[in-house]
């Protein structure tokens, strides 16, 4: 089954391969070295899910007359802190032209004085092909740090603490699966294929 990942997030790329190992994942720069030209997936929804659901229509519209067996996903992730208004949320990957490490530390400053530190992960992947439009969503919930710990991980993992009192970049890349709301959202657009 070949499955074509609307995301050129390093990070992500590999949980995903790792995770669908017994198919074969395409990325999106890979797709675009195969087709020769450049494809824009847009996202501008308000929500996680509808967000995954826009980025992945517009790439199986790209698409489909290349192959149309082709499963196309794409998913949309973030991090809504309960003390800024559920802030950077659907943002969480452009609200600042910097790198995770920096935005984590401008997050931190947001939040300096403010004791409402709980924080959510939602992971929501829209899965289209001729024969499926759906979206598989999970959120994982947790506690903002006060400073950065941790150097296993990506993205806000290293300001993410858990109930065990450990970031997510502070606990090895298997624990990470087993939690991780990418993992739980990728299960379940398994099973969906599963189905077919």
């Amino acid at each position: 089954m070949k499955i074509l990942l609307a995301s050129d997030n390093k990070g992500k790329i590999k949980e995903i391969k790792e995770l669908y190992k017994d198919y074969e994942v395409i990325s999106l720069k890979e797709m675009e070295e195969i087709l020769g030209k450049k494809l824009e997936v847009s996202e501008e929804q308000d929500t996680f899910e509808k967000n995954a659901l826009e980025k992945c229509t517009c790439l199986y519209e790209l698409v489909k007359d290349y192959d149309e067996n082709v499963i196309c996903i794409a998913d949309d992730s973030g991090i809504a802190i309960d003390g800024i208004g559920g802030f950077p949320g659907v943002h969480t990957a452009r609200w600042m032209n910097a790198d995770d490490h920096t935005k984590n530390i401008e997050l931190l400053k947001k939040m300096e004085g403010n004791s409402n530190r709980g924080c959510h992960y939602t992971t929501a992947i829209a899965i289209i092909s001729k024969n499926i439009n759906k979206v598989c969503s999970y959120t994982l919930d947790g506690v903002m740090t006060t400073k950065c710990i941790g150097d296993n991980g990506f993205g806000f993992d290293e300001i993410f603490m858990l109930p065990n009192n450990l970031t997510l970049a502070q606990i090895s890349t298997e624990e990470k699966y087993k939690i991780s709301p990418r993992t739980k959202a990728l299960e379940m657009t398994k099973e969906v294929f599963n189905n077919l």
